[in-house]
């Protein structure tokens, strides 16, 4: 199987994982809380955005970050491209507007003073990972802010987790994670940077918390 195939191959499933596995019990498990890290970056990320303002929580989920969000002067909008997991949102919070979209296929244009996107960006390949960071940069007002994550890997495991998907022969690259229960990547922080500078955006703060990094960045224009 050639790379492009496999790669959509994995995001059918992971999408698809999401909708049956994940989003009936979300509530119950993972939904319930939000980590340290994450709430502490989120309040930094808020103190940026004028009143009132529109933030975007891209790859929401089922709404989990929605009440750090919520405010006087803040309309939020949801999307995801897990139906199943826009569902469960739908039911906690009907009245925040919702859309099925992914990442990649995001279409916004100069909309939001202020964008989320947590615990999502290690289901997207690398050759994906410029175009979501432009999405989230023409979604964005001038000078608006993005708040993301990136997942973080203990790198000799990863490099077995590669040698081991090689040898089945699997069309993987470095810092992919083939047999975890949803499609995951790993780039280092490096790549990273380099994706945010190339999209357009510029670094205001980088920390580490709750086995993620976490990014503050700013749209230059």
């Amino acid at each position: 199987m050639d790379r492009s195939t496999w790669l959509q191959k994995k995001r059918r499933e992971t999408e698809m994982d999401y909708d049956t596995i994940w989003a009936p019990h979300y509530g119950e498990t993972y939904g319930l809380y939000a980590n340290t890290a994450h709430l502490q970056f989120i309040q930094k990320f808020l103190r940026f955005l004028p009143l009132p303002s529109m933030i975007l929580d891209a790859a929401c989920g089922a709404g989990r970050y929605f009440p750090s969000l919520s405010g006087t002067g803040r309309t939020i909008v949801g999307i995801d491209q897990s139906r199943g997991m826009l569902e469960r949102a739908k039911s906690r919070f009907p009245n925040i507007h919702l859309e099925k979209t992914g990442l990649q296929e995001m279409t916004f244009m100069k909309a939001f003073d202020g964008i989320i996107c947590i615990d999502a960006m290690e289901n997207v390949c690398p050759e994906d990972w410029p175009v979501v960071q432009a999405n989230l940069c023409r979604a964005l007002k001038p000078k608006g802010f993005l708040y993301f994550t990136v997942e973080m890997t203990d790198e000799a495991q990863s490099r077995k987790v590669y040698l081991r998907a090689m040898k089945a022969g699997l069309p993987v690259i470095m810092g992919e994670w083939p047999d975890e229960a949803c499609y995951h990547y790993y780039p280092s922080m490096q790549l990273v940077r380099g994706w945010v500078r190339q999209a357009g955006f510029d670094i205001v703060e980088e920390g580490e918390g709750d086995g993620y990094h976490h990014f503050l960045v700013r749209k230059l224009k």
